[in-house]
């Protein structure tokens, strides 16, 4: 049985570890309705954007002319994954979902005879995929230093993934990130950018590009590349913080449990210690 100091150190501790947790879900919370704002504002952009690549990619076709990064280089030979997770912990299992997503499709393509290499955006991820997978991971973005996640820092990681699949790196490539659903629930992803996939819209018109197709294609695929990383980062920058806001709750609340119950082993220890000496109070005043 720990003594009364003891305990009363162990109170004290738990009551600022609940200060920290509590600070951290109100911070949290404050960031991702900034957060989610910007991924759902995201949204529509990047889903019109999808459906006009996929009007013109249907047009297209599996023509010979077709840009590369449609048609791809004919092999899947080399699958590059793109794994986005944060920086910092303590936002529950974040980031272990992402991992355990893209260490599944590891393993899935390995066990095909494929080649994977690995590329990590975030600390946290790159931690994780190093313990089995140091000999495949080829790079890492380092986001420590960004505090708003913009455009500018996703066009940077879209030219690292096209200069690799342009140099002949890779012949897929995969981006793995958490899709912000609610608080409560992040739905981890896998999206195929390289060979691009689009589901071609139904026109009600029949429109003649100038240029031709190939030529816009072109000329949007490394941008459409560069947008599908945006709005993953995005969804992944609100997924995180919801993710934090909740674990945080779940501690704050965790905590208060402890501290109750520590308050009442307390509470009881030193009554039966009060007893027990008055006890020996009374004995030793009748055995005068």
């Amino acid at each position: 049985m720990p003594s009364l100091k003891d305990l009363k150190n162990k109170i004290a501790s738990v009551k600022n570890t609940r200060k920290i947790t509590k600070a951290m879900q109100m911070v949290s919370a404050a960031k991702l309705r900034r957060a989610q704002d910007a991924a759902e504002a995201a949204r529509p952009y990047a889903e019109r954007m999808n459906a006009v690549m996929g009007s013109l990619a249907s047009s297209v076709g599996a023509s010979a002319s077709a840009p590369r990064l449609l048609a791809g280089t004919g092999s899947d030979k080399v699958h590059l994954l793109v794994v986005m997770t944060s920086e910092r912990g303590l936002c529950g299992g974040f980031n272990s979902t992402i991992v355990r997503l893209a260490r599944a499709r590891a393993q899935e393509l390995m066990a095909q005879g494929k080649t994977v290499k690995i590329l990590t955006v975030g600390k946290k991820g790159r931690e994780q995929l190093r313990r089995d997978y140091a000999d495949k991971m080829v790079g890492h973005v380092d986001m420590g230093e960004v505090k708003r996640v913009g455009y500018v820092n996703a066009q940077g990681i879209a030219r690292d993934i096209l200069a690799r699949f342009a140099a002949g790196e890779c012949d897929v490539v995969t981006l793995f990130y958490n899709r912000f659903q609610s608080v409560i629930a992040q739905i981890p992803t896998a999206l195929q950018v390289i060979p691009a996939k689009y589901e071609g819209a139904t026109a009600s018109a029949v429109y003649d590009y100038e240029p031709g197709e190939e030529a816009i294609l072109a000329d949007l695929l490394p941008r459409g590349v560069a947008t599908q990383v945006f709005t993953a980062l995005l969804e992944n920058g609100a997924s995180e913080q919801g993710a934090r806001m909740s674990a945080m709750d779940n501690a704050t609340r965790n905590a208060g449990e402890m501290i109750t119950k520590y308050t009442t082993i307390y509470n009881r220890s030193r009554q039966a210690a009060i007893t027990k000496e008055l006890i020996e109070i009374i004995s030793g005043a009748e055995a005068l």
